[in-house]
């Protein structure tokens, strides 16, 4: 009989550089068409218990049999590793002359003879995350949304025995989450699914036993559970709020003052590439105090708008924008525009990739740097130390970015682009990879810093549970798209 089964497993698994991380004393058992989530706090050691339970781990001492004959995993570091070996490609493209980055199509099928591949469930993927006309893109055109749907992609047409899922669904569009849902439950009759979920909301309905996963220990088990031992589980996860106080601004090292409450303004904004518009015609004006959410499916140019006003899109010089009382292309410095900028994003997640410690991690944040290059001020120190208590992460001050789990890293850099009070906050889907807890403390921080009046905020999300009062004002992408004929 197909099964995994670990019994006082000591794993180990590598991270970021040389960083290594150790489960001990891991029990858990999964027989064939059992479907299982883990949750937990950001930290606890849901993604590398997964991991193990894939097979993905070096097993130091205990017994690990899986019988499992074929196994995908889906995660954020299997994205980080897809991405880290695509932009090592990308470097040696410079060095060549050439540019062989791989294409979304060939991504999909390597390591499968393409004769062999089950059409008609590729060609149902293809459909269900809308995927028909990126098929050759190059994969470094992908936004991240539809670099998770393509990962999704590749290891369900293998027709897994056993699929684990971390966060199967953060950063994908409404459609695209209903679909993948449909698409799970279908496949759940036949394939044995794990996930580690930190949205309790995102909970399939065929789920029918959860692990609860504490310092890397599956403390709780609970099969087949009735709804109030269910009920039990999660209130684990709940947080009591409390009175929740953001630290004050470092006013010795704040960017000057602003004559026009006009903050940004895009006039007949468009971005293509290859000849493809992503978006066009696009008005917007933010003004100084006016909140907004936008909204979008995957690869609608969100993240793309939002780079031509941080300037990290080099067509911001293409069209007519002004931020800031600049008007681009007038020989301003990208640091006169950053200085003004609080910014949290996926990509910038992915770049963020140095060693330093937790505290000069949101300490980095008055600088706009990637990595902490100056020294920082007595005042300095102490705020962003009142961040980390705000955050739950006063413990780990010392530790290493890179060591720390996705949602600690995610909570590190919101406090990065919150610490400098800036003028204008962007937050690109901010609660990507968090748990229930800390999500809702992060969605309450929002809320209290739209309410301060003192940063203008800009907020990117796909969940209509995650709604921030105080934001009234709504850009749809879709309204600056070409339509279908």
């Amino acid at each position: 009989m197909q099964q995994v089964q670990l019994v006082n497993v000591r794993a180990s698994l590598k991270g970021q550089g040389n960083d290594v991380y150790y489960l001990d004393d891991l029990n858990i058992n999964v027989s064939p068409l059992q479907q299982w989530v883990l949750l937990g706090a950001n930290g606890a050691g849901k993604s590398a218990v997964a991991a193990a339970i894939a097979g993905f781990a070096k097993i130091e001492q205990g017994q690990y049999e899986n019988s499992f004959e074929r196994i995908a995993l889906v995660s954020p570091d299997s994205q980080k590793q897809l991405l880290a070996a695509e932009l090592t490609k990308d470097q040696d493209d410079i060095i060549d002359g050439v540019t062989p980055s791989s294409t979304v199509y060939e991504l999909i099928i390597a390591g499968r003879d393409e004769q062999q591949l089950d059409s008609d469930l590729l060609q149902q993927l293809i459909s269900l995350f809308d995927f028909s006309d990126k098929l050759n893109k190059a994969f470094r055109d992908l936004s991240t949304g539809e670099t998770r749907k393509l990962m999704l992609i590749k290891a369900i047409i293998g027709r897994p025995d056993l699929l684990v899922l971390d966060e199967p669904f953060d950063g994908l569009d409404v459609k695209a989450m209903a679909g993948l849902n449909q698409l799970l439950a279908e496949l759940s009759k036949t394939t044995t699914l794990i996930f580690v979920l930190n949205r309790l909301t995102e909970i399939p309905d065929f789920v029918d036993h959860y692990a609860y996963v504490k310092e890397g220990h599956v403390t709780e088990q609970l099969a087949k559970p009735t709804a109030e031992q269910r009920d039990d589980l999660l209130k684990l996860l709940h947080l009591t709020h409390t009175q929740l106080q953001i630290p004050e601004a470092d006013v010795d090292h704040q960017a000057p003052p602003l004559t026009d409450s006009m903050l940004v303004r895009l006039n007949n904004a468009s971005v293509s590439y290859g000849g493809e518009a992503i978006f066009e015609k696009l008005n917007w004006q933010i003004n100084q105090g006016e909140h907004w959410q936008l909204t979008g499916k995957n690869g609608s140019g969100k993240t793309c708008l939002l780079n031509l006003i941080t300037g990290d899109n080099p067509q911001c010089y293409n069209n007519d924008i002004k931020v800031f009382g600049y008007q681009r292309g007038s020989g301003e410095s990208i640091w006169q525009i950053k200085q003004h900028i609080g910014y949290i994003s996926n990509a910038l997640h992915m770049d963020y990739r140095v060693s330093i410690t937790a505290l000069n991690t949101v300490v980095s944040g008055f600088y706009d740097s990637i990595g902490l290059y100056q020294k920082a001020t007595d005042k300095q120190l102490t705020i962003a130390k009142q961040w980390l208590a705000l955050l739950g992460l006063s413990d780990k001050q010392s530790s290493s970015f890179s060591q720390l789990s996705f949602g600690d890293q995610r909570l590190l850099l919101i406090a990065r682009a919150m610490v400098k009070h800036p003028n204008l906050l962007i937050l690109d889907e901010p609660c990507l990879g968090l748990d229930e807890a800390n999500r809702q403390r992060v969605l309450l921080l929002i809320e209290k810093i739209c309410a301060a009046g003192t940063s203008t905020v800009v907020y990117v999300n796909h969940h209509a549970s995650d709604k921030i009062a105080g934001i009234d004002n709504y850009l749809e992408m879709a309204d600056f798209t070409k339509k279908a004929p």
